[in-house]
């Protein structure tokens, strides 16, 4: 097959499967730009979505940036092309993450092109998972789908649970008396939002999921410290799995690489049949970072963690308009 222009309707068709990503409080801090004659694309950084906060230094920003060039590229294998990507392709240009091209098939893309069907399957589920383990099948593709993308995912057992989910508990407890944390959660929430009008932003009130009534199952409440009518309590997991994202270094572009493992894990997730949430709250915090990494090796930097099992799938949450996030250049 060789190269041929996509029109118009296609690179706006493959936005919105990048759109589809998740992003810490769905803030969505991303921009798009796309060079027809280059047949590149440029995922860039929107900074007025940072929460200067929960996120100072942007990891979680570049993470969430990164999940949707992970989308990218699998939409772009699914339609038949090659996505040669860069990141961080010029020092120069703050706002620059990743250059995607549009290239001719390669033998590569079929493994990227089988993860299409979970990009709009996805959703962050806030329920409660069912007590069922997690086949050790199955965490064996999941460390390798993050392997891919250069990270190590770890799934934290026995007293290294305990020491994550008592480390979990103090970020909750430092974040119900920190203004800060209230701040950021409060701009990026929406309240009495029903799936018909909610914002095309933030988190609305119908995914906040019940409030945790009893279990271990780390979640966390936004509402914060806000009264929510005819919100439903719920018991959670009594044994969470959690699936602990890693990279060798602690770089921009390791944050990059850890939010594309991030999302190739989750699409893998979908398919395999698990719904999953993010646990950020100990990574929100950096003297918490580092107990969360693996005892064993005691190595490596922390960059998510993933509540994962089997229970309902979450509901949709809002994205802004492809015209709104996406420029086309001649």
């Amino acid at each position: 097959m060789t190269r041929r222009t996509p029109s118009d309707e296609l690179v706006a068709a493959l936005i919105h499967d990048a759109t589809a990503a998740p992003s810490m409080h769905n803030a969505q801090p991303w921009q798009f730009r796309y060079h027809r004659s280059r047949h590149t694309f440029e995922v860039r950084a929107d900074f007025e979505r940072a929460m200067p906060h929960s996120d100072p230094d942007g990891r979680s920003l570049h993470l969430g940036c990164a999940a949707a060039l992970l989308n990218l590229r699998v939409a772009v294998a699914h339609e038949g092309r090659h996505p040669e990507t860069r990141l961080l392709p010029d020092p120069a240009d703050r706002g620059l993450l990743a250059t995607v091209r549009l290239t001719d098939p390669a033998s590569d893309t079929s493994a990227l092109a089988s993860l299409y069907p979970a990009i709009h399957q996805r959703h962050s589920s806030r329920d409660p998972f069912e007590e069922r383990e997690i086949p050790q099948t199955v965490h064996e593709a999941l460390a390798e789908a993050a392997r891919l993308e250069g990270a190590d995912l770890t799934f934290p057992a026995s007293w290294h649970l305990e020491d994550v989910l008592e480390t979990i508990q103090e970020a909750e407890a430092r974040n119900i008396t920190d203004p800060g944390s209230e701040q950021d959660l409060e701009r990026w929430t929406r309240i009495a939002a029903s799936s018909a009008d909610a914002p095309v932003e933030g988190v609305p009130q119908y995914a906040f999921g019940p409030r945790k009534r009893g279990g271990k199952a780390p979640m966390r409440d936004f509402a914060g410290h806000r009264q929510v009518a005819d919100r439903d309590a719920a018991d959670f997991e009594r044994n969470p799995q959690l699936a602990l994202l890693s990279t060798e270094h602690d770089r921009p572009e390791d944050w990059l690489r850890a939010g594309q493992a991030m999302q190739r894990v989750l699409l893998l997730a979908t398919l395999q049949g698990l719904a999953g949430s993010f646990v950020s709250q100990p990574l929100e915090w950096t003297d918490l970072r580092w107990p969360l990494r693996d005892p064993v090796t005691g190595t490596g930097h922390p960059q998510m963690m993933l509540r994962l099992g089997y229970g309902p799938k979450g509901p949709g949450t809002p994205r802004r308009p492809v015209s709104e996030v996406l420029d086309i250049q001649p």
